[in-house]
């Protein structure tokens, strides 16, 4: 069954339900900012107990990547982000997110063809464009001398 552009257009409105932007873009922002607000609290938590800015930089990310996927692991990070949307995938924790939600729907699979090779379903193109990204810019840095 063949539709054409007009057709699809239609049905796909209707399908789709209304974004409540009023409710939605605060909210983002809210829970955005309340994760942003936990790790700059870790931040000064660490730097209190002794640790260098930069470890104490490395432990906050380490700490909400962890925070993120034993929530996933409870599945209290998917209410989150129902009600937060994009404010709990922009940060760090909703890429520990994408990471640990595929490799818990498949863990009945095994080890190796279950966790190990689904765990990089949605994360692995970030990685992948991410690095190629990188030592590209790094090549016309050092190449042109920009720094």
């Amino acid at each position: 069954m063949a539709f054409t552009p007009e057709e699809y257009n239609k049905m796909s409105q209707k399908a789709s339900p209304n974004s409540k932007s009023y409710k939605n873009i605060p909210m983002a922002f809210l829970i955005g900012g309340l994760v942003c607000a936990l790790g700059q609290g870790l931040m000064i938590l660490y730097q209190n107990a002794g640790l260098e800015k930069d470890t104490a930089s490395t432990a906050v990310s380490v700490s909400l990547v962890f925070l993120s996927v034993l929530l996933t692991g409870l599945n209290v990070y998917d209410n989150i982000a129902k009600v937060a949307g994009a404010g709990t995938l922009v940060p760090i924790t909703g890429f520990a997110n994408a990471m640990a939600s595929p490799a818990l729907e498949f863990k009945s699979e095994g080890f190796i063809l279950g966790l190990g090779a689904k765990m990089f379903i949605i994360a692995g193109p970030v990685i992948v464009y991410g690095i190629s990204a990188s030592i590209l810019y790094g090549l016309i840095i050092y190449l042109f001398r920009l720094y």
